[in-house]
């Protein structure tokens, strides 16, 4: 259940009811559509308390959201249809319509597991832009960028074993990561890099991705990372 105590009260009657007017209505209204989007409760009362908070321009905010995750439902809903109709033998699919709606199910469920973390931390239109990238991969490309990741993981595990973050190996093992990274970012950036590689370490689900191969192995990737954009131009 949730707690909002946080939500003020207009008044309360003389059996103990909380009385709500029309300022608290939309407060509990802003309350909910933040909480629609995935954030978290203590997230909420830091954002909609602030001094700078601009009712207007969440509301919009949230409209874009909500319509980019309608945009995606709705390509995989008719996915899904266009695969039934062709599983009754009616119609047959390419392999570009099946790779489309591959990759509109992978967004999905980036978005559904990272998605909020990700947009307050980098900004939704870097999101957005991210996400476009991979719906314009090709075949090609989502086949490399899927290999470079298998190689990120095995030159860290070699370069583990040295235990130096600085060393050789380390290095080409965050070469490596920016690589994969090129294929998601529009350009990069050394301070998204850095602050992506302390997400591994801070966010249990990034962390449990490299530390099931090797306990400790996101925390050598974040201190690898730091060195290597260090020494980038």
């Amino acid at each position: 259940m949730m707690r909002l105590e946080f939500l003020s009260l207009a008044r309360t009657n003389s059996s103990g009811y909380r009385i709500y007017g029309a300022a608290e209505l939309n407060q509990l209204q802003q309350i909910l559509f933040f909480r629609e989007l995935g954030f978290a409760l203590d997230h909420i009362k830091e954002v909609i308390t602030a001094p700078s908070f601009d009712r207007i321009a969440a509301l919009k905010q949230h409209r874009k959201q909500l319509l980019d995750r309608k945009r995606q439902l709705d390509l995989l809903i008719a996915n899904v249809d266009h695969t039934i109709t062709e599983a009754e033998g009616r119609i047959t699919m390419t392999d570009t319509e099946k790779f489309t709606g591959f990759k509109e199910q992978l967004i999905a469920k980036n978005e559904q597991k990272y998605g909020t973390e990700i947009r307050e931390k980098y900004g939704a239109d870097t999101i957005d832009k991210s996400n476009g990238k991979l719906r314009n991969m090709t075949v090609e490309q989502y086949e490399r960028v899927t290999a470079l990741a298998d190689e990120v993981i095995a030159a860290l595990l070699e370069a583990y074993k040295t235990g130096d973050p600085a060393g050789e190996q380390a290095q080409h093992a965050a070469g490596l990561h920016r690589e994969w990274l090129t294929y998601y970012w529009n350009s990069y950036n050394k301070e998204a890099h850095a602050g992506l590689a302390q997400m591994y370490v801070e966010d249990e689900r990034f962390r449990e991705y490299y530390d099931k191969h090797q306990h400790g192995l996101a925390q050598f990737l974040r201190d690898a990372i730091d060195v290597y954009i260090k020494g980038t131009l």
